[in-house]
């Protein structure tokens, strides 16, 4: 299940799908979304010589929408409005595999046993909201690597015996897709990724500068693809840190810039396209650092908000290169960090290494259907279709029927 204003969630579980078809053709594998965007977006992800499996549409009513904005975007109405409109179709299925925590209100909330609820999280970043008290709710999690499992289990959210590392499926939806280039020079690309959040984002406090820097020099290109959320809202919130901040908009100046290109929001943004594409990364708290570093580069982190970062775990992803506390060194830091320099280098090797439990043999996305037929114990699922009577609409004309 899909259930999140954008696409950058997509990934993150999509790729599973036609493996649990070919692991469990016997079990009816069907899929939730949102939005049409969606819909097309995990159908990207789907084997070609494989039957289309069912798909679900769950829609928040409009009220939700309205109350939301209204809120400053603090609560994720229009998600838990989806849920609730939805509970007798979840109802029919014996799992849902969600990348969001979201869903656990099915449980806290409207008191459902059923289905039981299957965590992958959408990244392998370091920021605490990644580890919160919701991922408790979850009967079992799918994990990338030994790091994001090792904080969990220190903060408690999950336990032994219900979860299971199984690597990053998002790697093997891009494995085969040529790199592209989005300039027409060979000179250095820089990638700037600031997050969403109003605390930690540094585009708040140095994303103009960032883009004036780049507007005046031709030394470098620079691509700026910000987390999806920052530029979908007028207002953003952090719930985590209770903020409000109001972002604005971007000037024609750096939208007509040769050595420039923009991108806020396309899927381009969430398929690692940019991250392949770049020579050096430019951020913050972003989790795109961690995809980055697959292939090590030179890495620069801006500290907008005076984190005492050197202990904290929230901030691991800062030792992979120099870190700002202002704008004053940033020129003199950028030529310096070509070529990447030998413990850096190491550092972040290191680093991905226990952030990903890669296989040669056997792919992220087989690792993750066989640990969930494991847990819900798909061969002794019965092999005839029951018929599920419910309000939500089938995309198409599928029947309705039970799935995992």
């Amino acid at each position: 299940m899909f259930n999140h204003d954008e696409l950058h969630q997509v990934a993150h579980t999509a790729p599973i799908i036609s493996h649990l078809q070919r692991l469990a053709p016997t079990a009816k594998i069907e899929v939730i979304t949102s939005s049409e965007l969606q819909t097309a977006a995990v159908k990207q992800h789907l084997a070609p010589d494989l039957p289309q499996p069912v798909f679900w549409s769950i829609k928040s009513d409009r009220l939700s929408k309205i109350s939301e904005k209204a809120l400053g975007n603090l609560l994720p109405l229009t998600r838990i409005s989806g849920l609730m409109a939805n509970t007798e179709l979840f109802s029919c299925f014996d799992a849902l595999v969600v990348p969001e925590t979201t869903t656990t209100f099915l449980k806290t909330k409207c008191g459902m046993d059923k289905p039981k609820l299957i965590f992958f999280p959408h990244g392998a970043g370091d920021r605490s909201i990644g580890f919160s008290k919701d991922i408790r709710h979850f009967d079992y999690v799918l994990l990338p690597g030994e790091k994001t499992r090792k904080r969990m289990l220190d903060a408690g959210v999950i336990r032994s015996g219900n979860h299971r590392i199984v690597g990053y499926p998002k790697f093997e939806a891009r494995s085969e897709q040529p790199q592209r280039r989005f300039f027409s020079n060979d000179k250095p690309v820089i990638l700037y990724n600031p997050h969403f959040d109003p605390k930690l984002s540094s585009w708040f406090k140095y994303g103009e500068q960032i883009l004036d820097h780049f507007a005046s020099q031709s030394e470098f290109n620079l691509i700026f693809a910000p987390h999806v959320m920052l530029f979908r809202r007028k207002l953003l919130a952090s719930i985590e840190h209770r903020m409000l901040k109001v972002r604005h908009n971007l000037s024609q100046r750096y939208l007509n810039a040769d050595n420039i290109h923009i991108d806020t929001g396309s899927p381009r943004s969430v398929d690692m396209s940019y991250t392949r594409a770049a020579d050096i990364y430019l951020g913050d708290v972003s989790s795109q650092i961690y995809e980055f570093i697959k292939n090590p580069r030179p890495a620069i982190f801006l500290n907008s908000h005076n984190a005492q970062w050197q202990t904290d775990p929230n901030y691991a992803c800062w030792k992979f290169g120099p870190v700002l506390d202002d704008m004053s060194k940033f020129q003199e830091t950028l030529h310096q960090s070509l070529p990447l320099k030998l413990h850096f280098r190491k550092i972040q090797a290191e680093a991905f290494h226990q952030s990903f439990s890669l296989d040669a043999n056997k792919s992220s996305g087989e690792r993750a259907a066989e640990a969930i037929a494991d847990f819900v114990d798909i061969e002794r699922l019965p092999r005839q279709n029951i018929e599920c009577r419910t309000d939500a609409p089938a995309i198409g004309s599928m029947p309705q029927a039970v799935a995992i």
